[in-house]
């Protein structure tokens, strides 16, 4: 079983397997710099938290029906305050087949042991590299290599022409990276997918 990956821009996902598609973090018009409104349809749709750049989900016309999927989740501080500052995060993991994918949302802080422990050998890693709302760069690395995940996504960063002024650039988390490839803006992986950090195209950049 393959897993279709398209990064329709920011921190929003489409995820696709076997007919059957989930779309992660949809932004709300106008507030992500430099990206066009989102229209998409899938079966569901998941938000991590209920902020308008990741809960938008007026953005996606969803047929409702069942999903095949297994769903995880874990739930864990937005900030490096518990959750003071901008509550509270949601991490979704699905398992498709063979291949396990998890959406890691607005992560501020670094994960404690139990919650790493329920990544470790993940396939896929959606993971925000641009600091200020989320990890940086550098616990962006480290987190996904204690997870030992085989296909990094970055996201959530700040380029030319889209992103927030305030988080850092895709370029500081590559630096930190091997094996880094460019894709357009869908990916499809499987089981035999090797190691990798795979930069995907924003869909709907302006």
């Amino acid at each position: 079983m393959s897993v279709s990956i398209t990064y329709n821009g920011h921190s929003c996902f489409t995820v696709s397997s076997e007919g059957c598609s989930i779309v992660f973090d949809p932004y709300s018009p106008g507030s992500v710099p430099g990206l066009k409104p989102l229209r998409l349809e899938a079966d569901a749709v998941l938000c991590s938290h209920g902020h308008g750049d990741h809960g938008y989900a007026a953005a996606v016309k969803t047929s409702g029906r069942a999903l095949p999927f297994a769903l995880e989740t874990i739930t864990c501080p937005h900030d490096d305050a518990g959750g003071a500052k901008r509550g509270m995060n949601i991490i979704h993991i699905l398992t498709m087949g063979a291949v396990r994918l998890a959406h890691m949302g607005d992560i501020g802080y670094p994960l404690p042991e139990n919650d790493l422990a329920l990544l470790r050998g993940v396939d896929v890693l959606l993971l925000p590299v641009g600091g200020y709302y989320t990890i940086d760069a550098m616990q962006a690395n480290a987190l996904a290599d204690e997870t030992g995940t085989r296909v990094v996504i970055p996201m959530h960063y700040r380029t030319a022409s889209s992103g927030f002024p305030v988080i850092a650039p895709l370029e500081d988390f590559l630096a930190l990276r091997g094996n880094v490839q460019h894709f357009g803006d869908t990916l499809i992986v499987d089981e035999h997918t090797p190691e990798c950090t795979a930069v995907l195209t924003q869909r709907f950049l302006a």
